[in-house]
């Protein structure tokens, strides 16, 4: 089993400091190591990489297939669970959250509208939520759908954005609205942060 060796859990990544964090995506050592100096809090892999985990000292969310045993043993720090609202998701979700803090994984959970967030607010109460648009939706906006379920979040939990942010100002609407962190791709962390990034 691999060591968990970021340097911050990555609910803390994403709440310490002011503003909004970015989370970037990455595929690989070189676009984690790039993300880090340009200024992102956290990152997103979607499968299993070599060399990421030795590559930053940013905490990885995996968003991969399999149990959290396998966002583990790729050496994440958290792992995303999806409430899908299918027959038995409610135990299934329960399940997995206890397997995944019983790894000592933070744990976020994927929402797509009010129903699913209070279910999963009832079932587990999870410290960090990922607000994203329903698959398949094409009618309204992402930005405004995970903008419309932001109020519903209680104090006190962390907010994720899963929506696409062309432009710097769409990330500063999200920040004013008041979402912690925000996912991008690792080569617009640059553009998205603005002005010069922290020194690492």
């Amino acid at each position: 089993m691999a060591p968990l060796t970021g340097t911050r859990r990555f609910s803390e990544a994403i709440s310490e400091g002011d503003g909004i964090s970015l989370i970037a995506e990455v595929a690989d050592p070189a676009s984690a190591r790039a993300a880090e100096r340009q200024g992102a809090e956290g990152l997103l892999v979607r499968e299993r990489l070599d060399g990421v985990r030795e590559a930053t000292t940013l905490p990885i969310l995996w968003v991969g297939a399999g149990p959290p045993a396998a966002a583990r043993e790729a050496g994440a720090d958290a792992c995303l669970l999806r409430f899908t609202g299918r027959p038995g998701d409610e135990e299934r979700l329960a399940e997995r959250y206890a397997e995944a803090t019983d790894l000592g994984l933070d744990c976020v959970v994927a929402v797509s509208d009010e129903e699913e967030l209070a279910e999963a607010l009832e079932r587990i109460d999870p410290e960090i939520l990922l607000l994203s648009a329903r698959a398949g939706d094409d009618d309204g906006d992402p930005l405004e759908q995970a903008l419309d379920l932001l109020p519903d979040v209680p104090a006190g939990k962390l907010a994720v954005a899963d929506v696409p942010v062309p432009s710097r100002e769409a990330v500063l609407a999200l920040e004013r609205a008041g979402m912690d962190a925000v996912i991008v791709d690792a080569g617009n962390v640059a553009e998205l942060f603005g002005g010069e990034p922290p020194a690492v």
